[in-house]
């Protein structure tokens, strides 16, 4: 294979990819290698709806991931791949659930790129310990209470704890382990990323110390709205003053799964509503009311732009969180499992939107969010405020991640990026061998100062006694 280093500018590079199953990209210097199919994360995300909890998200991946590791390989592409893996420049690496692929990184120069907040614990590894009184993984973003802060700590202590050393990594280690015994470890292969793009920015979420190697890139996928369809354009128009709600709970989980209930519940409500509503639904449904259209798929960034669309009813993912904060459109969020819950906390305690729980969703508690959104113009004010924060940046964030990623491969991987901590081991970065020798020489100084005090207060009732013998 041709080197990036020694191509010309212009030349277009081949890019391999291994997905999910689902075809990302047409073009013609892109090969996609499927080696999962996504039904399965969305029929536990189903299974997740009423049990949204990261103990289950565990448990979930504890089962995937471990028959991902048994059976990718397995694959005749896969294995070309894996042959071929040191003719490539670069290797990219979802980091977050993907500890399958790292025996690709054996020896070859690898970045990795969270489509998420950052992950404390791959953080760490690599020399960036999160303090987490400023980091919040699963409750509110705001800690003020010491009992909340204590919580946090142990809950992202427990969860990394749980994950890398007693279940997931340990299952899918054994799996690695008996396909390439001569690998070093998966966490060992972790700490050789040269660099990591974060889908995060310091107006979206909390300001956090980064390392060089931890580059913030968030709405990198973010653009200026399209002309839609003339058919969705009329549609979206024709409502008038009264404008357009879009709901769509992402690519993950599908509309058409949710129980049946909830279906007859949204039919209700946008029943009752004056707007038309747009809705990214799978499959048919009968007796619609007719202010309600649904697709099985939809323009979702052109949408968002449309100066007609009010509100935009979302599971809450980062990826339509961040579309909807750049084009200023309020949200209401039903967080459904991983990070959405979180997502929803910061949609309503930045004032971007309103969340509910769908255990306690009614057809008046969703039509009365709805109106409250629609009415009240501080949410349009705050989501235009912090969209403008978003827009507001020197360069591109997908310019700056084209970047770095072109740095990395110009200078042979980039060692000189990665800290020293890094290499440290948890006594050494914690300094307690340091406390250590502080306490001991503390205690010795105790010692030797109370044997001084010992000697002289013997002294001197040694010739306190002489002195009365003598009187």
């Amino acid at each position: 294979m041709t080197r990036l280093t020694d191509l010309p500018s212009t030349f277009s590079l081949e890019v391999v990819m291994l997905t999910s199953g689902t075809e990302i990209s047409n073009h013609p210097n892109i090969k996609e290698i499927p080696y999962f199919n996504s039904y399965v994360i969305s029929k536990n995300a189903t299974s997740s709806l009423f049990n949204n909890t990261p103990g289950n998200i565990v448990k979930m991946m504890a089962e995937f991931l471990p028959m991902v590791a048994r059976e990718v390989y397995l694959l005749p592409a896969v294995k070309e791949i894996y042959k071929r893996r040191k003719e490539f420049d670069l290797i990219v690496v979802n980091h977050r659930y993907n500890e399958v692929v790292y025996p690709f990184t054996h020896e070859v120069p690898f970045i990795t790129l969270s489509a998420r907040e950052i992950e404390p614990s791959q953080s760490a590894v690599m020399g960036n310990v999160i303090n987490p009184t400023h980091f919040v993984k699963f409750d509110s973003h705001f800690l003020v209470l010491a009992w909340r802060r204590f919580s946090n700590l142990i809950q992202q202590l427990h969860m990394d704890i749980k994950w890398r050393y007693w279940t997931v990594i340990p299952l899918v280690q054994k799996e690695i382990s008996s396909l390439f015994p001569e690998l070093p470890s998966l966490l060992e292969l972790e700490k050789n990323s040269s660099l990591t793009l974060l889908n995060t920015h310091f107006s979206m979420g909390p300001v956090l110390p980064l390392l060089p190697s931890q580059v913030e890139v968030g709405a990198m996928h973010c653009r200026p709205g399209n002309p839609l369809p003339q058919e969705l354009e009329s549609w979206i128009t024709g409502a008038g003053p009264d404008g357009v709600i879009y709901f769509s709970l992402g690519s993950v989980f599908t509309a058409s799964t949710l129980p049946a209930c909830y279906i007859e519940l949204f039919v209700k409500a946008f029943s009752r509503v004056s707007q038309r509503v747009l809705w990214k639904f799978e499959d048919e449904l009968h007796c619609l009311p007719d202010n309600v259209k649904i697709s099985k798929w939809l323009p979702q960034q052109d949408i968002l732009a449309h100066k007609n669309v009010k509100v935009f009813i979302t599971h809450g993912g980062l990826l339509s969180l961040q579309e909807s904060i750049y084009h200023a459109t309020p949200l209401l969020a039903f967080p459904i499992f991983s990070d959405q819950p979180k997502n929803a906390l910061f949609i309503e305690e930045a004032g971007l939107g309103l969340k509910l729980a769908w255990n306690e969703l009614t057809a008046d508690s969703l039509l009365k969010a709805l109106d409250d959104l629609i009415s009240n113009p501080r949410y349009k004010k705050e989501v235009v405020k912090i969209s403008g924060r978003i827009r507001d940046q020197m360069l591109p964030p997908r310019e700056v991640a084209v970047f770095w990623t072109e740095y990395v491969i110009r200078h042979g991987g980039a060692p000189h990026l990665r800290t020293s901590a890094a290499l440290s081991s948890w006594i050494q970065f914690l300094m307690l061998d340091l406390f250590f020798f502080l306490l001991l020489a503390l205690l010795l100084s105790i010692f030797i100062l109370r044997r001084i005090v010992r000697t002289i207060i013997g002294k001197t009732s040694g010739l306190d006694g002489k002195k009365r013998k003598k009187d």
